[in-house]
């Protein structure tokens, strides 16, 4: 062994105490920390391998911090303290050695092999403490994160079965209603509002729809035919003419050619009113409210971009605008855009929504027949 060796290990041994005891002395130790009684012992283990490390190659002194560092990591993640406190803990210990060491013997150059076993000692141990505890977090957030998801999907599985039941209840009698407005209009052909009337009971058939979708009871109730999406397009803006008429939203079409998909088609009407329900909505106190409705071709598939030039939709909310119960609307359920993804899914196909200063792009990607 080298004469540097032996005077760091012995300077090591002879002021083990009194190096010990100002670490001791300075440490943070939370009242709160279920492990405070462990500290001063564990400063002792890491220093008994920092004695050892600076005879030894760096491969063994990773041997040596893998089994502390551990230890510490788990203490660590179970006291749930800051773990900088642990970091400024250890990095103190770094610094004492240091400031005795080079109070003995102030020859730099001839310390330096000394300072480097000590420093990669230092840093190997906080590396393998601090990824281990981040390891350790990471898997028991995502342990959380899947009993939330599975616990959340066990609502809306029980929300579906309420809905379905309490709707299927409420629409009968909306189905008779509807039948007597046909009655009257029919005997009595100028009586006014009577056109309100329906067009209100339609939007609460829509309504119902929306909930009765997350039910997925509807599914076999129906078959897969073609839908032309611009015959579609056209039945419901029809539809929502009232509607568009009163917030005078200038609609503009670019329609490539015709365009033929296979799926359900009350579904996907569902769908467009939705999106194009919202953007009317949203354009309210524009000025010159437009929205901007085109269809194309891309490869095998055809896509609907429905914009409007509302403001824009809050990045922090962009990223969650197709999660159940997120809603932009203080009367909005948060439902409506998750069952148009779901439903567009279900179909093959993908719905995204982009948002900018001068329009809001919610784009459908559907397979071609």
């Amino acid at each position: 062994m080298i004469p540097l060796k032996d005077m760091v290990i012995g300077f090591l041994i002879d002021y083990r105490e009194q190096i010990l005891s100002q670490w001791n002395n300075q440490i943070l130790i939370s009242e709160k920390d279920p492990f405070k009684e462990n500290v001063q012992f564990n400063g002792q283990l890491m220093y008994d391998i920092i004695l050892e490390a600076v005879s030894l190659p760096k491969s063994q002194i990773d041997q040596l911090l893998k089994p502390l560092s551990e230890k510490l990591a788990d203490e660590r993640r179970k006291a749930n303290i800051n773990i900088g406190e642990f970091v400024y803990n250890v990095n103190l210990g770094r610094s004492i050695i240091f400031k005795d060491l080079f109070s003995i013997h102030t020859d730099w150059k001839e310390l330096h092999p000394a300072i480097d076993k000590i420093n990669y000692t230092f840093d190997q141990f906080l590396y393998y403490a601090v990824s281990k505890y981040s390891e350790t977090q990471d898997m028991i957030i995502k342990e959380k994160s899947d009993i939330i998801t599975t616990t959340h999907q066990d609502r809306l599985t029980l929300l579906g079965q309420m809905t379905s039941s309490f709707v299927h209840e409420f629409r009968n009698p909306l189905t008779s209603i509807h039948g007597f407005v046909q009655l009257l209009r029919a005997d009595y052909p100028t009586l006014p509002y009577l056109d309100i009337i329906s067009n209100e009971l339609e939007q609460l058939k829509f309504s119902i729809s929306q909930f009765l979708m997350l039910s997925k009871k509807e599914i076999i109730e129906n078959n897969k035919t073609l839908i032309s999406l611009n015959d579609l397009i056209e039945q419901v803006l029809s539809f929502l003419y009232p509607r568009i008429l009163e917030v005078n939203v200038d609609i503009q079409k670019d329609y490539k050619e015709n365009y033929t998909i296979q799926g359900y088609q009350d579904e996907i009407k569902q769908v467009l009113v939705n999106i194009i329900f919202n953007a009317i909505d949203v354009l309210l106190n524009i000025e010159h409210p437009i929205i901007r409705i085109k269809l194309d071709k891309q490869e095998e598939n055809v896509t609907l971009e429905i914009a409007n030039n509302g403001p824009k939709i809050p990045e922090s909310l962009i990223d969650h605008i197709f999660e159940p119960f997120v809603s932009q609307k203080e009367s909005g359920t948060g439902l409506g855009l998750y069952v148009c993804k779901n439903t567009i899914e279900k179909h093959g196909g993908l719905l995204t929504c982009q948002s900018t200063d001068d329009w809001t792009v919610f784009k459908i990607l559907l397979p071609l027949t």
